[in-house]
């Protein structure tokens, strides 16, 4: 018996990389498995069934349950298409996981708008189209004890602003925006919402800039296969105390996300004069903003008060 066992699973993007790390493992686990990837090349453009084909077959002939999906998750039709497939496959759906994407990395003043648009469309509609549908199901059961789980995928690129990929680091920031607000509409119903932000050598990363790849091939912590193991977790009944959390997995290492939250206030009794703003902002929020080390003061979020 897996930790996983009886439970049921969409995965998009999981016919190869990290997505399908985690179908392999979520069934190794005992889940039962809906494998969907389009098959497009880095880019998004193209398609081929064979790569969720393969990773579904790969289960079965281990002795798992899987199906496998070639729609073009950015489709809503196919959202709904994933959660239905689920439910006639399987009876129902326990566990989302929203790991498909592309990459076209340009810097802002070089992006066109095709880029940005496909960008967007695949990794922040390509959310809503599987959640929307699935948060419906869930809606539907008024089960508050449910355990469902919504995983989506973001990225350090958008938690830290990776300067050549404005587009991508938009739409990854959204799914932050859109796990945080799933966790808040979806909790009563007995649905958890979190955010993975991964560190592994895939063939989306092979297309970035040199400078910005991760270690050698021969280091075996960036394998996709180090971030299934988190997934499995939080995709099973023991993760119920996480929600609205960003996680992220790289390598051999964990590390958990703070909430954002003011570090720093200043408050006015009135309408502000720009010179005491200025004055004010410069004396306290520069400082943080630069990464200095700050006083006793600042950290006990620090307030002024101007009269």
């Amino acid at each position: 018996m897996g930790l996983l066992s009886g439970r049921v699973a969409v995965v998009t993007g999981g016919g190869r990389g990290i997505g399908a790390s985690v179908c392999r493992l979520l069934a190794a686990e005992g889940a039962a498995v809906v494998v969907n990837d389009l098959g497009s090349a880095e880019d998004g453009t193209s398609a081929d069934a064979g790569p969720a084909a393969e990773v579904a077959k790969e289960i079965v002939d281990a002795g798992g349950q899987a199906v496998a999906n070639s729609g073009d998750v950015s489709s809503t039709s196919v959202g709904r298409e994933l959660v239905e497939q689920a439910i006639d496959s399987f009876g129902k759906l326990d566990i989302l996981v929203n790991a498909a994407g592309i990459l076209r990395d340009r810097m802002i003043f070089n992006l066109s708008e095709e880029d940005w648009d496909a960008v967007i469309r695949v990794h922040l509609k390509g959310h809503y189209s599987t959640i929307r549908p699935a948060a419906e199901y869930w809606r539907q059961q008024r089960n508050e004890s449910g355990q469902f789980r919504l995983i989506n995928f973001t990225s350090g690129s958008g938690l830290r602003g990776s300067p050549g990929q404005p587009n991508y680091a938009a739409a990854k920031m959204g799914v932050v925006g859109l796990t945080y607000s799933c966790a808040r509409a979806l909790a009563r119903y007995g649905v958890t919402s979190n955010a993975i932000a991964p560190g592994a050598r895939t063939r989306l990363t092979e297309t970035v800039a040199l400078e910005r790849r991760l270690r050698d091939n021969s280091d075996k912590s960036v394998s996709p296969d180090n971030i299934a193991p988190i997934v499995a977790y939080l995709a099973s009944e023991r993760s119920g105390w996480c929600t609205s959390r960003v996680i992220e997995s790289r390598g051999y290492q964990l590390g958990l996300y703070n909430m954002p939250e003011v570090i720093c206030q200043i408050n006015s009794a009135g309408p502000w004069e720009l010179g005491d703003l200025a004055e004010s902002v410069e004396k306290l929020f520069q400082p943080l903003a630069n990464g200095l080390p700050a006083s006793p003061f600042d950290k006990q979020l620090a307030s002024l008060s101007h009269g």
